[in-house]
């Protein structure tokens, strides 16, 4: 089984401040998502991608923007991605600049795999080699689309367009924005999320080339690689956790064999990223109950079942000891407006 999917903290903060843009409550939208606002201020800091997932779901759901996506990749910014976005855009080419996001798109993103590849008079950026794992959302992949697209003409000039930009997504009702946006032909219900770009502008010299900061970045990413089985522990934790608690409280045994390591190895790496298996444990159960008791509709006993606590009175116990307060004063407007 293949670890779970995380990616960068940053890039949701992008979601977030274009929710806040909106008018919505970002806040409360990653706490219904499962997702730790307070990480958002640590750089190195990770989100499992299946919370993300979820996240996007309620961006939509809560902005009745199906094509928020597209938003989003117009507030990110080169600061957003650390080292990778620096190095990206100290490129001397656009071909060198997609052969270092190959490289080092990991330390971002795990849930997007991209391959960059030449076909004939043209140049093929796929957001995923077709490799077994997670695929992004649609929105999520609609974000990365136009990044990508944004980014070139940035970096060469603003009339560039792909040749053709092709979508695994049902085609949207409304395509307006996709059109005004990607400037190309459009295909949706494809095989594959592709950009194809004509091969001359990949090949020119572009006028921010840096290939002292380039090589400066490259090093920096060389050591974040080293590093990452060891940093990306804590969020496949959180993950495999999210997984076993309505199966009841999983141990740490239970949760490195999921993870295919001994459970002396992840005490290790968990001590060496600063963290621990209690702390974790308490700290998804926070977030998810929080999570769970701004839902309409969930009861107390229920989310304790979820949580993995074999007792109501467990799990009050624990919550007074997070909040403060027991469960059922946080939840009950809540479940006031759901009449029950």
């Amino acid at each position: 089984m293949s670890s779970p999917a995380t990616v960068l903290t940053s890039w949701a903060l992008t979601l977030h401040r274009t929710l806040e843009l909106r008018g919505v409550d970002a806040q409360a939208l990653f706490v219904k998502a499962g997702l730790d606002p307070a990480l958002l201020g640590d750089a190195n800091a990770r989100y499992p991608q299946e919370g993300m997932t979820r996240l996007w779901r309620l961006a939509v759901e809560n902005s009745a923007d199906p094509a928020i996506g597209l938003q989003m990749a117009r507030h990110v910014a080169p600061t957003t991605f650390h080292a990778v976005g620096y190095r990206l855009n100290a490129s001397s080419t656009l071909r060198e600049a997609f052969e270092r996001l190959v490289h080092a798109v990991a330390l971002v993103s795990d849930g997007l795999r991209p391959a960059f590849t030449r076909d004939g008079d043209c140049y093929q950026v796929l957001l995923y080699d077709g490799g077994g794992g997670p695929h992004l959302c649609e929105e999520e992949t609609d974000a990365v689309a136009y990044l990508l697209v944004r980014f070139c003409r940035v970096m060469y000039r603003r009339e560039l367009s792909p040749r053709e930009v092709l979508l695994r997504r049902a085609a949207p009702a409304d395509l307006t924005p996709y059109e005004k946006l990607f400037r190309c032909k459009l295909t949706f219900g494809a095989e594959a999320d592709v950009l194809v770009y004509e091969r001359l502008p990949f090949e020119v010299t572009l006028p921010g080339a840096n290939p002292e900061l380039a090589r400066i970045n490259d090093e920096l990413i060389v050591r974040h690689l080293a590093r990452q089985a060891g940093q990306d522990v804590v969020a496949r934790v959180r993950a495999v956790l999210l997984e076993l608690l309505p199966q009841g409280e999983p141990s740490q045994e239970k949760v490195a064999e999921r993870l295919h390591m001994s459970s002396r190895s992840l005490q290790r790496k968990l001590v060496e990223s600063g963290s621990g298996f209690r702390e974790l444990l308490a700290e998804t159960r926070r977030t998810q109950a929080l999570s769970y008791l701004s839902e309409p509709g969930r009861s107390v006993s229920e989310i304790a079942y979820l949580l993995g606590f074999s007792e109501v009175s467990t799990f009050t116990r624990a919550f007074r000891r997070w909040t403060g307060q027991p469960p059922s004063r946080f939840g009950a407007p809540a479940r006031a407006r759901s009449g029950s």
